[in-house]
């Protein structure tokens, strides 16, 4: 028979043993007030004042001269040199009339705006086209087409003036607007394309492939389809597009001299030559500053989509 121990018999639990601390590791508590993200919240803030100290400095590296550019273009000569740092007495707006009609400003900026806005469409058109065929179907050859286009970012524009150069007069295309307006074509392909083709492989294929069963052709499905979807792709290209070929200088000096057909920025190094012993700086000043208003006005307007655009390939 099995005895069973009286309930007198079983091991009894003392104070001392209820106060003994467990066995293994002890773990610390923390102490009163201490959270887990309390010392990576403390470098977070230091992060975040250096790097948005770094930020402040730069805005003020950026806008300081274009607001010293702005008051210099509303003073006289007299004003430039003897107080550059001061604020005008009076606004001079007539410096603005003077460079747009008396040194052909407008004329400049006339034959800037026909020859940016036709090389800006053709470049947006034909680069989304190879874009869309690059990032969306499989043929023999895509690759070496598509790094050539990334192979063209890469070559130095002034190792092509001279055969440019000899290309062009071949073709009688030398002082034309026509020529001009391929050429920025040509020069500004190569990122477009390289923008867009990682752009479009973003975008779902399952509305495209729902477009193709409706019956829809692959002009229709491009056009109506996909290019709506990647309009913040395009607006972003497009502005860095009409800043590279509002801004361009080298191209236009070589293949576009004559006088009745100069762009903007051929027009500004005209005038500050003609200064000489002149000294009518303040109408300088007021060309460089109706040069800089569209490309900021552009810029401003389309600001979110050019985040947008930017964002949208980490986003997805």
């Amino acid at each position: 028979m099995t005895s069973h121990a009286e309930p007198s018999e079983l091991p009894s639990v003392t104070k001392e043993d209820e106060a003994a601390p467990p066995a293994g590791p002890v773990r610390k508590q923390p102490p009163p007030g201490f959270t887990p993200e309390g010392r990576l919240g403390s470098e977070g803030k230091v992060l975040n004042v250096f790097s948005h100290g770094i930020l402040v400095v730069w805005g003020l590296l950026v806008t300081l001269p274009l607001l010293w550019a702005v008051m210099s273009s509303l003073k006289t000569d007299k004003q430039i040199f003897t107080s550059p740092w001061g604020l005008p007495s009076v606004l001079h707006f007539d410096n603005w009339s003077r460079a747009w009609s008396k040194s052909n400003i407008g004329d400049f900026f006339l034959n800037t705006i026909l020859v940016v806005g036709c090389s800006l469409i053709g470049t947006m058109l034909l680069g989304s086209m190879a874009a869309y065929i690059l990032a969306r179907f499989e043929f023999p050859g895509k690759r070496f087409i598509y790094f050539m286009f990334v192979g063209g970012m890469s070559f130095p524009i002034i190792l092509a003036l001279v055969p440019l150069f000899f290309v062009m007069k071949n073709m009688s295309l030398l002082n034309t607007f026509h020529g001009l307006i391929l050429v920025y074509i040509a020069y500004s392909l190569p990122f477009t394309v390289f923008f867009l083709t990682s752009f479009f492989k973003t975008l779902p294929s399952s509305v495209a492939e729902a477009a193709l069963i409706d019956g829809a052709s692959h002009t229709r499905t491009f056009f109506q389809v996909m290019l709506p979807m990647a309009k913040p792709g395009l607006i972003s290209v497009g502005i860095f597009n009409f800043l590279g070929q509002w801004n361009q200088y080298m191209l236009p000096t070589v293949l576009n001299t004559d006088e009745d057909k100069r762009v903007l920025t051929q027009g500004l190094v005209q005038l500050a030559a003609s200064q000489q012993y002149k000294g009518d700086w303040s109408a300088l000043f007021a060309g460089l500053v109706l040069a800089m208003l569209p490309v900021l006005g552009v810029y401003i307007l389309f600001q979110r989509q050019v985040q947008a655009g930017l964002t949208a390939g980490a986003l997805k």
